[in-house]
């Protein structure tokens, strides 16, 4: 089965109904729920989103969706090696270098991200939600996936290929 990290940005569009996000982000909410994909979300994620949800929408609110999102998702650890191994990134920020070494060690075959260009180096290759969705739709298996998203990534860095993240209205 393919498994995702799906980052904050990505949950929080979707909680939210953060336009023009949101679509994209609820549409991989619901394949993860779906049973389609593994879905993770890194462990530092689940008290920021509680964080940010409680503060728009109360605590009651936030402890309701963080419910919701764990029966959904999975959690990827960040522990004493993942630290370790976002360190060796050397990336500028330490936030995304924890994503990217969680979904390592989580075995996951996509980051799906608002700023793929935030995982530059990545060890697991990043899409925004619209470009997750539809490599998920041309099928395959997790390696299929992850090379055709690895290919994707290169493009994003030469600058050509470039969604930005938006979706496509149905």
């Amino acid at each position: 089965m393919k498994r995702l990290l799906v980052d904050v940005n990505v949950l929080l569009d979707a909680a939210l109904v953060r336009s023009p996000h949101s679509e994209s982000a609820v549409k991989i909410w619901a394949v993860v729920e779906g049973g389609r994909v593994a879905g993770y979300v890194p462990a530092h994620g689940v008290t920021t989103l509680f964080y940010l949800l409680a503060r728009v929408r109360g605590a009651v609110a936030a402890r309701r969706a963080i419910g919701d999102l764990l029966s959904v998702f999975k959690v990827a650890a960040v522990d004493h090696a993942v630290i370790q191994r976002a360190l060796t990134l050397s990336w500028k920020d330490f936030e995304d270098a924890i994503c990217a070494a969680a979904a390592e060690a989580a075995g996951c075959d996509l980051i799906v991200t608002r700023d793929p260009l935030g995982f530059k180096g990545s060890p697991v290759p990043s899409v925004d939600p619209a470009t997750a969705l539809a490599l998920l739709a041309q099928g395959g298996g997790p390696g299929r996936v992850a090379e055709r998203a690895s290919g994707y990534a290169v493009k994003r860095r030469s600058g050509h290929g470039r969604t930005g993240g938006v979706s496509n209205r149905a």
